[in-house]
């Protein structure tokens, strides 16, 4: 009975977590019900919400029946939710037809960035293969998104101004999806927002917004551009 209630649990913060994405408004009990399907009452999904609530996995902003996730909900939705999930043949044929017209590493790395940024509505980060140069785009994406920013933006932007910080950002990057989330970033202006970052050979991909991402189709479009990069240089 314990594993069944917590496996709902974990299917409310699922559903908290991508509600709030979508709609950046508080998620009440009867949304879940009316849309999820997961067979049980809005009394029993307000008990597992409390539940999730004393946990520290999601708030009440304010006095409204709708619940947010923390920080430690978006953790707990990456590490046991989340997966990668494969790109569409849409989504798969725009990466290759945006890139497989680069002329060299320069053109191919401004091309991702650009990419990058347009397809997660993020900021998007790249670092040269064994160097220390980085190029980035996408940081009017930051003024668009949720009024979570609305007193940080100018520590964040400033931040990204800065080429050392954007070094730190991808440094240790592995071939593996990396993702840290609000306060996990070490770098004091950037607390309000996460991480997707993923190596390539000897550089790094990311993208960079606010904790309230779509994490599964951005760590699926960091691990889709950093495989084909790799690919570019290896072949």
């Amino acid at each position: 009975m314990k594993n069944e209630m917590e496996t709902r649990q974990l299917d409310i913060l699922r559903a908290i977590v991508e509600e709030y994405v979508a709609t950046d408004e508080p998620v009440g009990s009867k949304a879940i019900s009316k849309r999820r399907g997961l067979g049980v009452s809005p009394a029993t999904i307000r008990n597992d919400m409390a539940q999730l609530e004393d946990a520290g996995l999601i708030t009440q902003p304010h006095t409204s029946a709708g619940r947010i996730p923390t920080n430690k909900g978006y953790r707990v939705f990456v590490d046991k939710l989340a997966s990668i999930k494969p790109l569409s043949n849409s989504e798969r044929r725009a990466i290759e037809t945006f890139m497989e017209s680069a002329h060299d590493l320069d053109d191919l790395l401004i091309r991702t960035v650009k990419f990058l940024s347009q397809l997660t509505k993020q900021v998007a980060v790249v670092q040269y293969p064994d160097s220390e140069k980085v190029v980035l785009a996408g940081t009017s994406n930051l003024v668009r998104s949720s009024q979570e920013h609305a007193t940080s933006l100018a520590p964040i932007l400033e931040a990204l101004e800065e080429q050392v910080v954007l070094l730190r950002l991808l440094s240790d990057a592995k071939e593996s999806i990396e993702v840290r989330i609000g306060e996990e970033q070490p770098e004091r202006n950037l607390k309000t927002t996460s991480l997707v970052k993923m190596g390539y050979g000897h550089g790094a991909v990311g993208i960079l917004g606010p904790t309230r991402m779509d994490y599964q189709n951005s760590m699926a479009a960091v691990d889709a551009v950093a495989k084909y990069i790799g690919r570019f240089l290896n072949g």
